[in-house]
């Protein structure tokens, strides 16, 4: 029986050693979930609603337990883990209250003996493979909606961090959740992925993580025409126009770019800066920057953790060698700490200034504490460059012209935009990306409905 073990990345101490799921496992678990199906869609969406609300109470009881538990596999400091935990939550809390708000509707018939009913019905069996960077969010957002919906689950989360979703699948089942609607496997997505996709009984695949790996997932799921639902890969821009808050935009800024250490599909990795104001925001990012502490998230006073692996640590030490190769000054930070034989990796932050679109940094997304700046002399230079990538996830800027402000949100290229906002993200407002980024939205009424198929009944012979 195959195992893995999962590390601590800020000190490489093993927390668990987990037992890989195998194939035949996985299926069992599959053909389980598809029996529970038919029990669980026919319940009353009032009782799934309450199911679902005490599920939501029980991780709050265990709020603290779960923020530990994230920070001591992810790495990111205890207090976003603890914002994580609530973050993760009020997905829960919003779609317990979205399960009773399932509507169909009527549509008047062309002849007068003719009912047209439209109704709202649950895909059927999920699976969902989340990401190691956020694992109570990324899989709540996932799960509250599909069980809100009628549908039943099956989770992979990430080999980096699984500890997160055992915990909160067993306060799922703790609140009434039957174990047979909610159930998670563990092993590579490599291997887990083809069982999921080549599954008939599965009916939707939803995942978050890179772009090719999100294709591969479509290309097989067509196969057997599953639903899909990508949330993939982003390289994020800022805009700061010339009338912008400095201080607010270099606030907010750092609040997006440095969360979880840089590692986060939505945060900051290309800022544009109007040329009148570059210095003067260059150099307060500077100063806030240099304030950041990195450390061990279980320690009070860190602010950066450790970048996840020794891959992503590589990836953020030669992009920032080949910026300054090419040009760029390195205002603060870049340098890494690195201890091999504890295998933990932390990078400072960074900022460089005098970035070009020849640099890596530029075009590859960044998933680590290094951020470039590149000046602009109008706005559409600034829109064509931050529109220039296939990605289409977030971006944001700083301006407080409403005009300028309002043409950005219409030629931006991306799902999820904030105007003078580091930190958009809600459980009640749809969440994806265009472009390469993704299909689908995650959160607000639009998350019902990747879980949803819509049935279209003619009801004739009527009497009139």
């Amino acid at each position: 029986m195959s195992t893995f073990n999962v590390k601590n990345p800020a000190t490489g101490k093993v927390l668990a050693e987990i037992q890989e799921s195998t194939k035949e496992e996985v299926e069992a678990i599959i053909e389980d979930v598809h029996q529970g199906f038919s029990e669980w869609k026919s319940r009353d969406a009032h009782d799934r609603a309450a199911i679902i609300k005490k599920w939501h109470d029980l991780i709050e009881e265990n709020k603290n337990e779960l923020a530990e538990i994230i920070t001591k596999e992810s790495g990111k400091p205890l207090k976003e883990a603890l914002g994580e935990v609530n973050y993760a939550n009020s997905y829960i809390a919003w779609y317990a209250e979205e399960a009773k708000r399932i509507y169909g509707k009527t549509i008047p018939a062309s002849t007068p003996n003719k009912n047209i009913i439209i109704k709202k019905q649950p895909v059927g069996v999920v699976a969902g493979i989340t990401p190691w960077n956020f694992p109570a969010a990324m899989l709540t957002r996932k799960t509250a909606p599909a069980l809100a919906a009628g549908c039943t689950f099956v989770a992979k989360p990430a080999v980096e961090t699984p500890l997160t979703t055992i915990k909160l699948v067993e306060l799922a089942h703790e609140a009434g959740v039957p174990k047979n609607v909610l159930q998670y496997v563990n092993g590579s997505g490599s291997k887990i992925g083809p069982i999921f996709t080549e599954n008939k009984l599965v009916k939707k695949i939803t995942f978050t993580g890179s772009t090719p790996v999100g294709k591969n997932l479509i290309r097989e799921s067509a196969k057997t025409v599953k639903h899909v639902s990508m949330e993939l890969g982003g390289h994020a821009p800022i805009i700061v126009c010339e009338d912008a808050d400095i201080e607010a935009a270099a606030t907010q800024t750092l609040i997006s770019k440095f969360r979880n250490a840089g590692q986060t599909c939505i945060c900051a990795n290309r800022v544009f800066v109007h040329e009148s104001v570059v210095t003067a925001f260059a150099d307060k990012l500077k100063e806030k920057v240099s304030q950041l502490k990195i450390g061990n998230g279980l320690e009070e006073e860190t602010d950066i953790g450790p970048l996840i692996n020794k891959k992503g640590f590589d990836k953020v030490k030669a992009q920032c060698e080949n910026a300054a190769k090419l040009g760029a000054e390195i205002l603060v930070g870049g340098h890494g700490k690195v201890d091999e034989d504890k295998e933990t990796y932390f990078f400072e932050p960074t900022v460089l200034l005098n970035a070009t679109q020849e640099m890596d940094i530029m075009n590859d997304e960044t998933f680590g504490p290094l951020l470039p700046i590149q000046s602009f002399a109008n706005i559409d230079e600034a829109i064509s460059l931050a529109n220039s990538l296939p990605f289409g996830l977030a971006a944001y800027y700083f301006t407080n012209d409403y005009r300028t402000g309002l043409y950005l949100s219409d030629h931006l290229d991306f799902g999820v935009i904030g105007w003078n906002d580091g930190a958009p993200s809600a459980a009640y407002a749809p969440f994806g990306g265009l472009k390469e980024s993704g299909i689908g939205k995650e959160g607000g009424a639009e998350g019902m409905e990747p879980y949803l198929d819509t049935k279209y009944l003619s009801i004739g012979g009527l009497k009139v």
